[in-house]
């Protein structure tokens, strides 16, 4: 440990966050190699320890290895996203790949493989408890799923695959923010047409943040959506919509069409070094799903019903449209200005009036106030704590028992942050060698202003990511590979979509939507129209999801994706599934860091769907039970969450719900039911 460097040291701040204060770039590089070469020797010590494989010098031995890596790295992956600049960014592409190697080299160490083939070998005459039975068979699969198992020859090529595949990664995903970054819409006072007060706020803003007078959108999905909603001006929304589309497509340097068949093929390779047909079948043998026609199933379950739903919709824009004297055909830059002026007609709904009830803070603390009634959970801001930006807020987490731990909020956008939102860690909740707590983050990207104001479905992605959160939070497991959301992709969102749930109760509303300048509540009846709004437009929510989880399986199940043509490609599966002209997917292949920033979900975009299969089902437990904070659901709710993967996802669900999942509760809050 050096004590001048702040990555190696102990966190010496409350509650184990790191020294944010003290934490400069160049500390990155001496922490991950003193980090690694503690690794290997600790590898290096299990691999030869001269005594008998047992689950205690083999799997728990694993469990203690990598700790300061693991630190170090948690640290810096957060900052590279939440805080960016140039200099995390050369070293992000500096260090991807040589991370990405050490791990694969780890996870094929033939003499610790040994070690735990020979303990899962004889695991039906080892007495362990579930957790650690379900530890030693996850670690096995983990190595084979590396390579372990495979000849020498293989495993370099497979270290090959994952170093480069790790250069590319990175460099899509910078290539996206180098697009949202640089790319600018200056508006005049002649512009601003339809734009309501709080959109004007935020394009003044956006502009102010890049030194500039006027009015500024920008890529921020914040910025851009509310203004394909609201401007009166088609020639700007046109431009503004071409633009967000276009992330990635730009030939030069910052071009990821070529990147998407590199990728692509060595995912391909990878999975047939490892005895799978494709990457698809590689992915999807360690999920729930279980196969590519149970995803197929449930993606098409929907997708017919929502092309015939949006159809409708679009008939119903059209006639809003028709009477304004627009007579052209409704394209995708025209769909949200549309949805919007049939929303206030039919509902008497207008987003513009809605906002200024949904107020950030206040909305904040409708997810603490809620997880306060179903956990016991309380929320403190500590102020006096160092953070990574001025925009952060910490909130030690406590319960009846006390410290459980620290929730961090960092809600704006900003120009080096990465788009979109998201949950992640610094540290992880565990209890091998004494109880640690967790230290959670939530990142979102909403549109600085004063006061900032939300759109409802602003709020319904501040309790997704919080759903994450608490997921997190409330983790209780021994094992630090266990701990949180380290579970299957198509599982890890439930915990965040069930939560979402609980902004739709109307005593959410009548409680936190309260105008932020008068305090006046959301009307009664505002609320009820709100609500019966619900399955507006999912047509289209829908089948621009379903496409782009299409979209992701034939990528992926390509039999020659060195060969392909992506824009192309994309054109010829979205006209095989009969992709309405006026709809877009939701992410084109050159801007989809979901599959290409990184492998996460890659050939597994569909587990937002499988999830919500679950989501839907779990909340219909507390719906038929005629209260949405029942004790003893919610217990078991807590449970599920405390588990991490300390048991199998579906062996929760079941502990949890009583039965296995229906898909009818998804069907019918979609609207899809009878459509």
């Amino acid at each position: 440990m050096s004590p001048d460097n702040p990555l190696l040291a102990p966190p010496p701040t409350p509650f184990g966050l790191p020294a944010f204060d003290r934490i400069r770039p160049e500390h990155v590089g001496p922490a991950f190699e003193a980090a690694m070469a503690t690794h290997r020797a600790e590898i290096e010590a299990i691999g030869s320890d001269p005594a008998p494989p047992d689950f205690a010098n083999t799997i728990e031995a694993l469990e203690r290895s990598g700790r300061d890596l693991a630190r170090v790295g948690a640290v810096f992956s957060n900052l590279v996203v939440s805080l960016g600049g140039a200099a995390l960014e050369e070293l992000d592409r500096e260090w991807s790949p040589r991370l990405a190697a050490h791990h694969v080299r780890i996870a094929m160490d033939p003499a610790v493989f040994a070690r735990v083939a020979a303990l899962h070998a004889r695991q039906d005459s080892l007495d362990m408890p579930e957790d650690a039975r379900r530890l030693l068979e996850r670690t096995h699969l983990g190595f084979i799923r590396s390579g372990a198992a495979l000849g020498p020859v293989e495993r370099e090529r497979l270290t090959a695959i994952t170093e480069r595949l790790a250069v590319l990664h990175t460099r899509f995903g910078q290539n996206v923010l180098h697009d949202e970054k640089t790319w600018q819409l200056r508006l005049l006072e002649d512009d601003l047409d339809g734009l309501p007060d709080f959109l004007r706020d935020g394009l003044a803003a956006a502009a102010a943040g890049r030194g500039l007078d006027g009015y500024l959108v920008t890529l921020s999905r914040s910025l851009i959506e509310p203004f394909l909603t609201f401007s009166a001006r088609r020639d700007l929304r046109h431009v503004a919509y071409a633009a967000w589309v276009a992330r990635g497509l730009h030939p030069g340097e910052h071009d990821n069409r070529p990147l998407i068949p590199e990728i692509l093929a060595l995912r391909r390779e990878r999975a047939r070094l490892l005895g799978y047909p494709d990457f698809v079948a590689f992915r999807l043998a360690d999920s729930m799903a279980g196969s590519v026609g149970a995803v197929r199933d449930l993606l098409l379950a929907a997708w017919d019903p929502a092309k015939r739903w949006a159809a409708e919709e679009r008939d119903r824009l059209l006639a809003a449209a028709r009477e304004e004297g627009f007579n052209d055909a409704i394209r995708p830059w025209d769909w949200r200005h549309y949805a919007e002026k049939v929303r206030r007609r039919d509902y008497a709904l207008d987003e513009a009036a809605l906002k200024p009830f949904f107020e950030f803070g206040a909305m904040q603390q409708a997810a603490f106030d809620t997880a306060g009634r179903l956990f016991g959970l309380s929320f403190a801001a500590q102020d006096g704590l160092a953070s990574y930006h001025p925009d952060v807020r910490t909130y030690e987490v406590r319960d009846a028992a006390g410290h459980v731990g620290v929730f961090l909020a960092d809600p704006f956008a900003r120009p080096d942050k990465r788009s979109g939102a998201w949950m992640s860690s610094y540290r992880d909740q565990e209890n091998l060698d004494g109880p640690v707590s967790p230290v959670i983050v939530n990142n979102n990207n909403f549109a600085r202003s004063e006061p900032t104001l939300l759109s409802f479905d602003d709020a319904e992605t501040l309790f997704h990511e919080f759903g994450h959160a608490l997921h997190g939070l409330l983790s209780r497991v021994r094992y630090p590979a266990q701990s949180g959301t380290s579970v299957r992709r198509d599982f890890v969102e439930l915990p965040s979509q069930i939560y979402e749930h609980w902004l739709a109760l109307p005593d959410t509303l009548r409680r936190y939507a309260r105008h932020h300048a008068t305090g006046e509540a959301l009307p009664e009846a505002t609320i009820e129209r709100l609500l019966s709004a619900q399955t507006f437009n999912q047509g289209f929510a829908t089948v621009e999801y379903v496409a782009s989880a299409l979209l992701d399986l034939a990528l992926h199940e390509h039999p020659s994706p060195e060969t392909l043509d992506i824009e192309a490609f994309e054109a010829e599966v979205l006209a095989e599934i009969g992709m309405p002209a006026e709809i877009g997917p939701r992410h084109r292949p050159a801007h989809f860091q979901h599959l290409f920033a990184g492998g996460g979900y890659a050939a597994g975009y569909y587990s937002y769907l499988w999830a919500e299969v679950l989501d839907a089902d779990g909340f219909d437990a507390f719906r038929k039970a005629g209260d949405p904070y029942d004790a003893a659901i919610a217990g078991r709710l807590r449970t599920l969450l405390s588990a991490g993967d300390s048991r199998d996802p579906m062996a929760l669900y079941v502990a949890f719900r009583g039965r296995p999942p229906s898909v009818g509760p998804l069907l019918r809050d979609r609207g899809l039911a009878a459509a």
